[in-house]
This record gives C-alpha cells, structure tokens and sequence, in this order.
C-alpha cells in the first residue's frame, strides 16, 4: 500500500483561534487571546481597514476587562497590561498618529490655535 502523496490529502480544517470568556483564553492554543495567530487573522481580516480594527480591539478590551474583573475583583486586571495585550500590537510602526487618522504629519490650519498665523 502507498503512501498518500502531500498534494494528494485534504486539507484539515482550522479551527479558529477565538477567544474563551469570561478567562479570555485562546480556545486552541490557551495563549492569552488574541494570541499571535489570532493576532495575524485580524490584521488580515482587517487589512484594509485599520480604524476599524482598533474599533473592534477597543470593544474586546472592555469585554474583557468587565470579565477579568468580575473573576478577580480584588486583584484586577492591570489597565496597562490590557491595553498592551489588546491594543498595543494593533499600531501600525513607524507611523504618525495624525498619518493613522489619515490626515499628514505635518500640523494644519485646524491644529493651530485660535490667533495664530
């Protein structure tokens, strides 16, 4: 009997690396979610749509953050440490803030103040 050719199997399907509440724990791998293949889905996903990536991660940290406290209230989560978990990697690098609202780098007439020329 032969063995069955690399091309020749199906492929197994994935299963998707969704968060496990109210622990907020990766379903597969138990990482803390969004773990790096969840992590790597959303930019995909959201690729050409970074604002509403941020959206997204914003709803999902006050989900968690309500969880995570309500499990612990007397030692809750760290808001820096959620933050960074949740938000922080979603940053695109090396960018301004004021390219990622899409305006440019540079300060125009609505940024100065009243008076000024």
């Amino acid at each position: 009997m032969s063995r069955p050719a690399l091309n020749d199997r199906t492929p197994t399907p994935r299963r998707p690396h969704l968060p496990l509440r109210p622990l907020w724990l990766c379903r597969v791998c138990a990482a803390p979610w969004p773990c790096p293949v969840a992590r790597l889905t959303l930019c995909g996903e959201y690729a050409h749509d970074r604002i509403a990536l941020s959206v997204y991660l914003c709803t999902v940290l006050h989900d968690a953050a309500a969880d995570l406290y309500r499990l612990n209230p007397h030692d809750g989560p760290d808001p820096a440490t959620l933050f960074t978990r949740f938000l922080g990697w979603a940053a695109p690098r090396g960018v301004h803030a004021g390219q990622v609202r899409g305006g440019s780098s540079e300060a125009g007439p609505a940024s100065r103040p009243t008076g000024s020329r």
